[in-house]
């Protein structure tokens, strides 16, 4: 009797599974069944990662709230200050104080370059702009948690107004490098339209850093404590305030070929040939800073859209 009804009991749960798994099956055809259906009519599962070509057309159309809250931030981030966006121009100002001071006294003779105190001016504003929009692109995503969570919008739009919100700080700034470069007796000509294409690839340049560092930091939040180790390094090698033609001479032409290729150097090297009469406009930096300007775009770009569908779930 007990056989009998031990075989029973298996009977029926084997029963009960069965029933089970075809349940299971019907409701997994259902279910691919309706996302067919809701694939068919356009519709798209709530935050799933679109096509890059709708993608950017979605962030091209958001191009107003972008704008918005580039100008927002930059003015929330002012008024707290007595001095409100003076200190636009007091940080860049103050930083290349300090460095002027430090670095004129260690650099004399011909290590110091030519018209020292614009070339140093032109450097430490221009770095500015960059250090900025990759520190602020770092922390894009990072730091706004409960927009990213409760919105629905493509998340590039947060690193595109950060690089905004840097560039619209800059353009004052670069009034000012205009004006100090004619106190210390540089001359007005045409050629300082060229700052137009210059600060547009300037730009691009940056977005695609912002891109790539937003996404490394929602996966690696220990890169945001190297970043200030990062930004150090790269100040001190793009030739802020030394010219790297005087130093690498009689050394390997390797070096002379890696700054050659140094984003930042041809960025500082063209802004000094343009404004300063006694420094050469290295025509063949345009061409180097364009290709890494489209490269860091595309790269950055590809680089941050593949992970859209996780931002906001790993913070």
């Amino acid at each position: 009797m007990r056989s009998t009804g031990e075989g029973a009991q298996g009977s029926r749960a084997r029963i009960a599974v069965s029933v089970s798994l075809m349940r299971a099956t019907h409701s997994m055809s259902k279910s691919s069944e309706l996302a067919e259906k809701a694939e068919r009519f356009g519709l798209a599962r709530v935050g799933a990662r679109p096509p890059l070509p709708s993608y950017l057309k979605q962030v091209w159309e958001r191009r107003d709230f972008t704008l918005s809250l580039a100008r927002y931030r930059i003015q929330s981030e002012n008024e707290r200050n007595r001095l409100g966006m003076a200190w636009v121009l007091l940080r860049p100002s103050f930083q290349a104080l300090v460095y002027g001071t430090v670095f004129g006294f260690i650099m004399t003779g011909s290590s110091r370059p030519d018209n020292f105190v614009s070339f140093l001016i032109i450097g430490v504003f221009s770095l500015e702009f960059f250090n900025s929009s990759m520190n602020g692109g770092a922390k894009a995503i990072i730091s706004n948690t409960s927009l990213v969570q409760s919105l629905p919008f493509p998340r590039m739009v947060l690193p595109v107004a950060k690089v905004l919100e840097n560039l619209m700080n800059f353009m004052p700034t670069l009034a000012l490098m205009f004006i100090l470069a004619i106190i210390f007796g540089s001359r007005p000509d045409w050629s300082w339209f060229l700052f137009i294409p210059l600060v547009a690839l300037f730009t691009i340049f940056n977005l695609g850093i912002a891109f790539i560092f937003s996404r490394l930091t929602v996966h690696f939040r220990d890169l945001s404590q190297l970043i200030p180790f990062v930004s150090r390094m790269i100040f001190y090698t793009s030739g802020v305030f030394f010219d790297p033609s005087r130093l690498l001479d009689g050394r390997p032409p390797i070096f002379a070929a890696i700054y050659d290729w140094h984003p930042l150097h041809n960025v500082l090297s063209i802004s000094r040939g343009i404004l300063l009469e006694d420094h050469e406009l290295p025509v063949e930096y345009w061409f180097n800073f364009s290709v890494w300007a489209v490269v860091m775009l595309a790269v950055g770009t590809v680089f941050f859209w593949k992970a859209e569908e996780r931002y906001g779930r790993e913070n």
